[in-house]
């Protein structure tokens, strides 16, 4: 079990906030950070890791103690058994792949481990090349297996697939959520992704101006009760139009574009950017076989 409950003073453009973080894990476990950018989702992760000290509070990892400020305990970010992977890689720009994961192993175990990792994912054929050579799915492979060479308690992913075309982050997140299966390392990622949200979470935390407002069943906080339709799609508005005497909003849905004609009443609180749930109460499909 992970017990987080730490608090930190944050900046923000609408000013100083306190930021109250409260979040357990179970081991094994992958929950998602889910907000609005700003409300504090990548500084949990830092305070977790040690490269920012919260205020107050306490930070219990499996019954070891990273901070604790009554006690005065706060472990360097290089005692607390953690995988961090960033949206930029950080991969050394000198070092081939399988040199970029030695670094990162401390042990001869580490080391054997390696190559398996590297087999897993598909990488085996390009050990020997340097990161410079590598597409930017391949490059998020190596930082990936990097983070994960020590079997660190705590993976921390803060939002690795975010710069990637739509192709290649669908294919990492089946990677991920395979990694995830065969090693079972407890992680938290940070996304704004409502799809890889549910495809890869056992639970979603929603962050909001520092605070975690809830924290469950991701289809439940993205589906709810009120909407009462046969179908329901989740989408990203791209454009909203009018068309006088109604309003046409376009969604990207997965990868395709949705349209549909509202009133004007309940286009008021969209905005572009948003995400939305489309819902009809009438859904009579039909099904054909999509050519090419």
């Amino acid at each position: 079990m992970i017990t987080i409950n730490v608090t930190k003073r944050l900046t923000t453009a609408e000013g100083s906030i306190t930021a109250h973080f409260d979040l357990t894990l179970r081991k094994g476990e992958f929950v998602t950070l889910f907000g609005a950018s700003g409300a504090g989702k990548t500084t949990l992760l830092r305070l977790i890791a040690g490269l920012e000290q919260p205020d107050s509070g306490v930070i219990d990892v499996e019954g070891e103690v990273w901070f604790d400020s009554a006690k005065k305990i706060n472990l360097s970010p290089q005692q607390r058994s953690i995988g961090f992977v960033f949206q930029d890689y950080a991969l050394f720009p000198t070092m081939t792949v399988r040199e970029n994961c030695l670094f990162a192993a401390k042990t001869q175990e580490h080391r054997d481990r390696i190559d398996e990792l590297i087999a897993l994912v598909e990488l085996s054929a390009l050990a020997h090349r340097l990161p410079q050579t590598l597409s930017g799915g391949q490059k998020q492979r190596v930082a990936l297996i990097r983070a994960l060479v020590r079997r660190p308690q705590l993976l921390l992913l803060d939002e690795p697939l975010s710069a990637l075309d739509p192709a290649m982050r669908q294919k990492l997140q089946d990677e991920l959520a395979l990694l995830h299966t065969k090693l079972g390392v407890t992680t938290l990622l940070v996304s704004h992704d409502i799809a890889e949200t549910v495809k890869l979470s056992h639970r979603l935390a929603s962050v909001q101006k520092g605070n975690i407002v809830y924290c469950g069943d991701p289809m439940e906080f993205f589906t709810p009760q009120t909407l009462s339709g046969k179908l329901q799609l989740i989408g990203e508005i791209l454009k909203i139009e009018e068309d006088f005497p109604s309003i046409i909003v376009t969604l990207l849905v997965g990868s395709s574009l949705v349209k549909t004609v509202i009133s004007r009443e309940e286009a008021l609180p969209l905005n572009v950017g948003n995400h939305a749930i489309i819902a009809t109460k009438a859904f009579t499909p039909t099904l054909m076989p999509l050519k090419g």
